[in-house]
């Protein structure tokens, strides 16, 4: 786990946890990634709440750029590269107030310099809760 933002590197992120800081701030759980699925969960937790007590919507939005980043630089980083959130359009369907955010994303394009992923977060009975398309900006990694 991380402890500061000092002591986080892209290779401890993609090769121990697969997540960020801020990922763990809000309780990813990453379950599976691949170059083309990445599935994860977040427990519900009040902090994640609005004042009605609903999920908040950046909280959905979060998830879904969290899981096509990973995806992407397991596509990636082994080449030098690197993915960076360039564009996230998140729809939400159905609110969530208790119990598991279960989210599934999957690639849909794989270009040179952008990856699209689609991703879908439902509740713990299988509803599709928020939808969200995701592009991922492909540059090289610096030093």
């Amino acid at each position: 786990m991380f402890t500061s933002a000092e002591s986080f590197t892209l290779c401890d992120a993609m090769w121990e946890s697969h997540s960020s800081p801020f990922d763990l701030h809000y309780g990813l759980e990453i379950d599976e990634a691949t170059d083309e699925l990445v599935r994860a969960h977040v427990p519900v937790r009040e902090h994640l709440l609005q004042p009605v007590g609903l999920v908040h919507g950046g909280v959905h939005a979060s998830i879904a750029e969290a899981l096509a980043s990973v995806g992407t630089n397991v596509g990636v980083v082994p080449d030098g590269n690197i993915g960076l959130g360039m564009s996230n359009n998140s729809t939400f369907l159905r609110s969530i107030r208790e119990g598991t955010i279960h989210a599934t994303a999957r690639r849909i394009h794989r270009g040179r310099t952008t990856w699209v992923w689609d991703v879908e977060l439902t509740d713990d009975e299988g509803r599709l809760c928020a939808v969200s398309r995701v592009t991922i900006a492909v540059r090289p990694l610096r030093n």
